[in-house]
């Protein structure tokens, strides 16, 4: 009986320790995405995306709203940057819902690109084209 409980202690243990290695080597493949998305480079931005979908099982929906580029969003930092490319590619991986869903500020995409002026950019056509 002690031994089995000395076994379940122990892999208890070693999930914990394998876990936490997994979330920082997350963190650490998504590390540079925010750069890659400001210089509107769409083939690294779907190599970084593929590489995370394969090593990690998450989709761009799996890790959107835990990616932040100062403060703001991934989408929303191609907007600023005028990153059409990268942008697209987001905004077409992305679900609907979450297009939709409203971000950390309680603004939804649409009503922040009308806010800031950039209905008449590429970007804003491709997302209301999606949405």
């Amino acid at each position: 009986m002690l031994k089995i409980v000395k076994t379940s202690i122990l892999v208890a243990a070693s999930t914990l320790v394998f876990a936490g290695q997994a979330q920082a080597d997350v963190n650490e493949a998504l590390q540079n995405i925010c750069t890659i998305v400001k210089a509107d480079d769409k083939g690294e931005l779907r190599k970084k995306m593929k590489n995370v979908q394969t090593n990690y099982g998450l989709k761009l929906q799996d890790y959107y709203n835990g990616v932040s580029c100062g403060g703001e969003s991934l989408i929303r930092t191609a907007f600023k940057a005028n990153a059409v490319e990268s942008g697209t590619l987001l905004v077409k991986k992305l679900p609907k819902s979450a297009l939709n869903a409203p971000e950390s500020d309680g603004k939804t995409l649409r009503a922040w690109v009308s806010e800031n002026g950039l209905m008449d950019t590429d970007l804003a056509a491709a997302l209301n084209n999606r949405i």
